[in-house]
């Protein structure tokens, strides 16, 4: 099987054989925890990891565990990050971009939608990198934060994982379709992130016509 993706220049399953479980490893903690790790392709090097698993170049079981510590750690780091470098930033005099009520702001966000938003924004392109850094930045307990954080990366590791294994296992020349289904991918990715704005954006309709009758 000749598997080919292209991101920025790079042939995705052709790093990802170079660079072993170190190299997608590494990948998956910068884009769930690093501050500049949003444009990494965390979606698409799940699905492809499992699809190089099917053809035998990876064991399944020992990807699907270091990719799982590896989301968890990142989003660590991440809620640490923001937790440690947040007050910083936050705690100092108004200014044009900082003022102070955004951290409460950002609290009061985390108490309301934030086990959810751990979540769902694990599969959320973008969005999973800055989440956990909110978090910090919030205070969430950690002991709370902690627990959807493993629940979130179960769901996008083996889920993604585990998809790109057994259509690698099952499709004959799966590769052909490569492209269609990451693009699927992506875009069912940013469904859970659609819908709660359409419910939100609802609700506050709602709210707002209540109170003009």
């Amino acid at each position: 099987m000749n598997i080919s993706m292209d991101y920025l220049g790079i042939n995705l399953p052709e790093f990802i054989k170079a660079t072993g479980y170190l190299g997608i490893s590494f990948i998956v903690f910068a884009e769930t925890g690093l501050f500049l790790g949003f444009f990494l392709p965390g979606d698409s090097l799940l699905f492809i990891a499992g699809l190089l698993a099917s053809q035998g170049f990876f064991s399944i079981f020992i990807i699907l565990l270091v990719l799982f510590v590896s989301a968890i750690l990142g989003n660590i780091f991440g809620y640490e990050f923001g937790r440690r470098i947040g007050p910083k930033l936050f705690n100092k005099e108004d200014s044009f971009i900082f003022k102070k009520k955004y951290v409460f702001q950002t609290q009061a966000f985390f108490e309301e939608h934030g086990k959810k938003s751990l979540i769902l924004a694990r599969f959320v392109p973008i969005v999973r990198t800055f989440i956990p850094i909110l978090a910090g930045v919030g205070k969430m307990n950690f002991s709370t934060f902690l627990l959807y954080n493993i629940i979130g990366a179960f769901f996008w590791i083996i889920g993604l994982t585990l998809g790109g294994y057994f259509l690698g296992a099952l499709i004959p020349d799966v590769d052909k379709y490569l492209l269609p289904i990451i693009l699927g991918i992506i875009i069912l990715s940013f469904l859970p992130a659609i819908l709660h704005i359409y419910q939100e954006k609802k609700k506050s309709k709602d709210i707002t016509e209540t109170q003009q009758e």
